[in-house]
């Protein structure tokens, strides 16, 4: 699955020369952010206008028509840009990372209801927008990165902030948590 800086989304296949669907034509929004639901049958896209779109996976029901499959929920998550977003647990919970106005920079979203009601939680933290996500399963953490170098940990549970630490001088640009979810490691502009 690719994602373009026109707002082109692409699957390919190993052993085809060519793409096997387009999930959105150029002429969109940047789109910063793709991830696969952990069973694999769902994807999700956000982009530089603040929108999720998610997506079946089964492209297998539209090549005959000619017609790119449409995504089954999109909303404005960040009225500003969307960053990066996790599936938590269930692909019908997601957190997503960006920035508002309001500086309600990440957010937790209920994909089963109405989109006008969706947001379970909004966090006001990074100041200046997040940049990434990351998810610890095991203690149901939520780890987030900004563009001030700062990194939060949220605990989902309780829905609150835990921890907010200086990681780097830079924008947050990775997050990667170990299997044992013993540790996490950031990754920075610089």
């Amino acid at each position: 699955l690719t994602g373009a800086q026109d707002g082109s989304v692409r699957m390919f296949e190993w052993g085809h020369a060519q793409q096997i669907t387009c999930f959105r034509s150029g002429g969109n929004s940047r789109v910063t952010r793709m991830r696969f639901n952990y069973q694999g049958n769902k994807f999700g896209i956000v982009d530089a206008d603040g929108y999720i779109s998610l997506y079946q996976t089964n492209w297998k029901c539209c090549p005959l028509t000619g017609n790119s499959p449409k995504p089954y929920l999109t909303w404005q998550c960040h009225n500003k840009t969307a960053n990066d977003f996790v599936f938590i647990s269930s692909s019908s919970l997601i957190a997503t990372a960006g920035f508002s106005s309001d500086n309600r920079n990440i957010c937790l979203w209920d994909t089963l209801v109405s989109p006008t009601n969706s947001m379970i939680h909004a966090f006001i933290c990074h100041d200046s927008g997040a940049t990434v996500l990351a998810y610890a399963p095991k203690h149901q953490l939520l780890i987030s990165g900004g563009r001030k170098g700062f990194t939060c940990i949220i605990d989902l549970r309780q829905k609150q902030q835990q921890q907010l630490l200086q990681s780097h001088d830079s924008p947050v640009k990775a997050i990667a948590v170990d299997p044992t979810e013993e540790y996490f490691v950031t990754g920075s502009a610089e």
